[in-house]
């Protein structure tokens, strides 16, 4: 009898470890240029780097980035459609990889790049618009209409670029207070108040922080602490390390070029991340540079470059690092893969595991819990 209790123990712990490195990764696709149904459900196993196809959405156009909600039972999606753009809401069940359309409504802005959702509202980045909109929850997950629209006004010294605001990101500080938003067009990082449960003021302004003219702040990542901000900017291929409190301050205290010596390339750096340990930074350039750069992040913030090497594709738009953080996988835009590399833990560092994930112009990577 003992022996029988010792081998279905061994059988649970086995079965509840094998359940703890599979999960799912989502991928939002633009479907304007190739045959794409939109959301693809992928299940990836975080101990050998194997993927297999669950499902995937039924025509629905460009949901380029992806907010799954914290009960693991929602997704939220952007539709980039110029000035059609929507915002989307589905049922997600994680077992299946199914997704059941909810309702869309007007994203009042056009060319909403990114979003993020807490258990009462849905707030996104329209970069086209330059705007942020907000949307209440309802009690059945969908979206309600706008509720608060943020109009950014000004324009940049890069007459092609910066003709206007181009929100780019909006992103909740670790403890949920305030709300971060990068502009591209206006060279600037708002800081918002967080007022979740206000009917139409859920986002009011504290301040702005100044980058760079001309650099363009794209994407923002908050360090594991919570004490820094990396934020990296798109025209300019510049790298910036900003101090943060609670009271929501931030103050540039570093900035680097994430650019190799002698590059005169074109660049568009794009995602930046955390590994799940805290301990590097990655970050994704794309144009003529198409590569990723591994950053050790010091004991008091600052980086120190451990190694830049190819995403072997081109346009890597998004990338994400398993929870797990034995791999990273890397969304190519433009040669319609996802390249999965292994990661070392210890030193950071990417090979190619030669693993690809082929679907047309992959955008926006999540993982979520199965």
């Amino acid at each position: 009898m003992k022996r029988l209790y010792m081998l279905l123990f061994a059988a649970f712990a086995i079965t509840n470890l094998q359940s703890q490195t599979k999960f799912n990764l989502l991928v939002g696709t633009y479907t304007n240029t190739c045959q794409s149904n939109g959301i693809y459900v992928y299940e990836f196993d975080a101990s050998t780097g194997e993927f297999k196809m669950k499902n995937s959405s039924e025509n629905v156009i460009s949901p380029s980035y992806l907010s799954v909600s914290g009960d693991n039972k929602f997704i939220y999606a952007v539709n980039e459609n110029g000035s059609q753009s929507t915002v989307s809401a589905f049922g997600y069940d994680s077992a299946s990889g199914k997704l059941t359309f909810l309702n869309k409504n007007d994203a009042l802005g056009a060319d909403p790049c990114h979003l993020i959702n807490d258990v009462k509202n849905v707030i996104v980045a329209n970069y086209s618009g330059g705007n942020i909109v907000v949307y209440k929850k309802k009690t059945d997950g969908s979206i309600s209409e706008v509720q608060q629209l943020i109009q950014h006004e000004g324009k940049g010294p890069n007459a092609a670029r910066q003709e206007k605001a181009h929100v780019h990101m909006v992103v909740f500080s670790p403890d949920k207070k305030f709300v971060l938003s990068n502009d591209l067009g206006l060279d600037k990082v708002f800081i918002y108040k967080y007022n979740p449960s206000s009917k139409n003021e859920i986002l009011t302004l504290k301040g702005s922080v100044d980058v760079k003219p001309g650099s363009g702040p794209r994407h923002l990542t908050f360090s594991k602490d919570g004490k820094f901000v990396y934020l990296v900017q798109e025209l300019d291929g510049s790298l910036t390390t900003l101090s943060y409190d609670k009271t929501g301050n931030l103050k540039i205290v570093g900035e680097t070029s994430i650019l190799p010596k002698g590059f005169t390339g074109g660049t568009g750096a794009a995602a930046i991340k955390i590994s799940p340990d805290g301990q590097f930074l990655y970050l994704t350039d794309r144009v003529d540079a198409n590569a990723i750069s591994v950053y050790k992040i010091l004991k008091n913030g600052s980086l120190e470059l451990v190694e830049q090497q190819s995403t072997l594709g081109k346009g890597p738009r998004d990338f994400v690092i398993d929870p797990t953080g034995n791999y990273l996988l890397v969304g190519h835009q433009y040669t319609n893969d996802i390249v999965i590399f292994k990661r070392d833990k210890t030193s950071g560092k990417l090979t190619d595991t030669g693993k690809r994930i082929e679907l047309c112009s992959p955008v926006g990577l999540v993982f979520t819990k199965i």
